[in-house]
């Protein structure tokens, strides 16, 4: 989120898209609803008749897939009817840049397209250059090679009739969205989007939440009170797990990887550090040789000096993408021999959770750590499986629940809370700590008395936690602190290139300082400005900043746009600057410009560091019902397709014709385990079902609760079926097509069972982060015995 949770009500349009937060978020919504009764409109844009939506201002069906046509009407609604905050965008996004005036967009395709490699050669994405070397502006908007007269040329074709052709909602409804979602365009009003895996997981995921994106930078809706793109995240954690470098192409606080050619440290700081000629732009990340180095200090200690690069040798190399997909691909080659699985069960969870169950057959060994027995640590027992030909050899580790351990969550608004162990766990189970820390004294003393090869990068990190390990140094690790002293810093302005200083990762230095663990408190005190930022209640990251690009909140001399709703402000006090929220950064508002990350100091409307494109393009899901109306090209021309053998087939309209999509219920949590072995949840939600039309049960012969059997390339499933109001026959491109529901939560493990949805998605992924296209595939459904 680039706001959090409570700002939510400062709101003056909600838009929820890709997500029923009512029902996944049923806590958090009670800020949607303190906006409605201050006023707000809330719009909601589902394929299915929600919880959320039953509570919405305006309903919007849309055909799974298609956001970004949804989208890209709204901004050309947007661009069209002068709805745009027009000092915003001139002042604080690239808009006013010019481009390469080679730069060219041609029937789906993006100047520098490689049909052979699916990939784009970026040279022509590039802004033209000042002597100085600074990007030339044209701030009345006007000049044909800037990026707003871009912006507006691409979504020119995305008229209204033909976005409801490819969406299938209603023009009087969308319009009545344009119309209201714009309206926060209006100086001093708000709107905010908010977000989830039905924006994310399709293959072109990553420019769904683009297309948010420009549509709220145009209207002027980042970093003010009420607005911002807020991602409401699955779990409690997956903000701070993400922080911390869950995902395979980051290390802690989002610092890039090594890649192949960085050869030693200095390459890696001059491939990653950008560089800007503007004296105005703050370019943040200028600053990476201080978090890389206070990294490598923290992971190696003492081992870690200049004289040997800081031990930088010692991080991996990435050649190839490890994403989820790619390694189950690997692993069902038989690449892969070993895997743990911690806290995850893919073989409910993944796409094409058949092709993932058979992967896991391929491996020597795996050791799971959960809660219970899952479908991931027995699919050697799965229904149909003879386990006399399995040769995995499969360790279950029995682990500690939340409330069984002490430590920190970061949830989807950036606050870090601490939390505390409530009970001792059960048996032998152990924390997640405990456990990593076992196997790394237990793999360290295997080195020792085995030998092996290339032990430095084990033996030498610096691994002080205690016997038992104490979270609270974790804690304090990850925060930083001088080397010299063990002082504590106070935030990561303190930290340095030279080996001075450590820290396991720089956006969480200011957590646990000198004064204590910041993440610990619990004062409900507001701040002055009185909306709900609740400074002293735990930390948020950067630097307790609870709404970031907060400058931008400002016109460029410093005044709100709201002065009723300031997030910070700039006063004529020399001492204290600005006031409100922590800002942007200190200085003046006219000495640096409002986006700090980025490396102009502008928001970015055009994003030339996209896999597949600067502006978002409607392309289908890999399996659609119909055509491209937009363009000639059917899927993501940047989305990397799968072919090893039949079990990876994507399926066709002719015989799977109907849409599909996953998504979660209130009774049961991801995957379901632990939820699925609990009495009380399980009576609530015991069975799988499908939820589908009326029309399409009338053509289908099925009723109400009858069993049924839904296919797809990958395989089938039996479920019940819950015919309802809630699913419509959509009409796009004047053809008739049904789109049914299933949640993906059940499996064969546990009190409530039944069939895994993602027995049924499709290996395929996004462009940008190959998150699996989970929310749009094809199908057929028929009635079962």
């Amino acid at each position: 989120m680039t706001n959090h949770w409570i700002d939510i009500k400062n709101s003056d349009c909600i838009m929820i898209i890709g997500n029923n937060a009512a029902e996944s978020h049923p806590i958090s919504f009670k800020w949607v609803t303190k906006a409605q009764e201050n006023g707000a409109k809330l719009i909601s844009v589902d394929p299915r008749f929600t919880r959320t939506s039953s509570k919405a201002d305006i309903y919007a069906r849309i055909r799974s897939g298609t956001d970004i046509a949804f989208i890209g009407g709204i901004i050309n609604y947007c661009l069209q009817n002068e709805k745009y905050h027009k000092e915003y965008v001139a002042e604080y996004t690239n808009a006013s840049f010019l481009v390469n005036p080679e730069f060219g967009f041609k029937d789906g395709l993006f100047a520098g397209y490689d049909k052979e490699g699916r990939k784009y050669n970026k040279a022509t994405w590039a802004f033209q250059l000042d002597e100085k070397g600074i990007p030339k502006k044209d701030k009345t908007l006007q000049d044909p090679n800037c990026v707003f007269q871009l912006l507006k040329k691409h979504y020119s074709r995305y008229d209204i009739g033909t976005v409801c052709k490819i969406t299938g909602t209603s023009k009087k409804i969308y319009k009545n969205v344009c119309e209201t979602y714009c309206a926060t365009g209006v100086v001093g009003k708000s709107g905010t989007i908010m977000y989830a895996m039905g924006t994310t997981q399709h293959t072109h995921g990553t420019q769904n939440v683009r297309s948010y994106a420009i549509l709220q930078l145009l209207l002027g809706n980042m970093g003010v009170a009420g607005g911002g793109i807020n991602a409401l995240r699955g779990t409690a954690n997956v903000q701070g797990s993400t922080d911390h470098c869950l995902l395979f192409h980051i290390l802690p606080g989002y610092l890039k990887v090594p890649v192949e050619d960085n050869v030693d440290l200095a390459s890696y700081i001059k491939k990653w550090t950008p560089q800007s000629n503007d004296p105005k732009s703050a370019n943040w990340w200028q600053n990476t040789p201080k978090y890389i180095v206070s990294l490598l200090k923290a992971f190696y200690g003492d081992k870690a000096q200049k004289s040997n690069d800081f031990c930088y040798q010692y991080l991996p190399k990435r050649g190839a993408d490890y994403s989820h997909i790619s390694l189950f691909e690997a692993m069902y080659a038989g690449t892969i021999n070993g895997l743990f699985v911690w806290g995850q069960n893919p073989a409910v969870s993944g796409p094409n959770a058949n092709m993932e169950r058979k992967a896991l057959e391929n491996l020597d060994w795996m050791a799971v750590a959960e809660l219970w027995d899952t479908e991931t640590a027995s699919f050697w027992k799965a229904p149909g499986v003879n386990s006399s030909t399995i040769k995995t050899e499969v360790f279950l580790l029995p682990v500690a629940a939340s409330m069984e351990k002490e430590g920190s969550v970061s949830n989807s608004g950036r606050w870090s809370q601490w939390r505390y162990k409530a009970v001792n766990s059960p048996g032998s189970a152990k924390s997640d700590l405990e456990i990593i820390d076992m196997l790394y004294k237990k793999i360290c003393k295997l080195y020792q008395s085995e030998g092996g090869a290339y032990p430095g990068p084990i033996l030498d990190l610096f691994w002080n936690y205690g016997n038992v390990p104490d979270p609270h140094k974790v804690a304090q690790e990850i925060n930083g602190y001088t080397i010299s002293t063990g002082k504590l810093l106070p935030s990561f302005g303190k930290l340095e290139a030279d080996g001075s200083t450590c820290s396991g990762n720089w956006l969480y230095c200011g957590s646990y300082t000198e004064e204590g663990n910041m993440t610990a408190r619990r004062n409900s005190q507001d701040a002055p400005n009185n909306i709900g930022l609740y400074p002293q209640w735990a930390w948020c990251w950067p630097v307790n900043r609870r709404i970031i690009y907060n400058r931008a909140s400002c016109n460029p001399k410093g005044k709100p746009w709201n002065e009723d709703k300031y997030v910070v402000k700039w006063t004529t006090d020399p001492v204290s600057g600005w006031k409100g929220d922590v800002p942007d950064g200190p200085w003046p508002p006219e000495d640096r410009y409002a986006f700090i990350m980025t490396q102009e100091g502008h928001a970015q409307i055009f994003g030339a560091g996209m896999a597949d494109g600067p502006l978002p393009e409607h392309y289908e899901p890999m399996e659609s019902p119909t055509k491209n109306t937009l363009n000639s090209q059917k899927v993501n021309p940047a989305t990397k397709i799968w072919k090893t053998d039949k079990v990876d087939a994507y399926g066709d309209v002719d015989k799977y014709p109907i849409v599909c999509t996953t998504y979660r219920v209130t009774e049961h949590w991801q995957a379901g385990a632990m939820t699925r072995n609990l009495p009380w949840l399980s009576e609530l939600m015991p069975s799988m079902f499908v939820e589908m039309s009326k029309s399409l049960a009338k053509e289908k012969n099925i009723k109400h609760g009858d069993m049924v059997i839904i296919s797809s390339a990958r395989g089938s499933i039996k479920a019940y079926a819950l015919v309802t109001d809630r699913f419509k026959v959509f009409e796009i491109n004047g053809k008739k097509v049904d789109q049914i529901g299933l949640p993906w939560h059940y499996g064969y493990k546990g009190i409530a069972t039944g069939d895994s949805a993602n027995c049924l998605t499709p290996h395929i992924g996004d462009a940008n982060t190959m998150i699996p296209e989970y929310k749009a595939f094809l199908v057929n459904v028929k009635k079962g015995v």
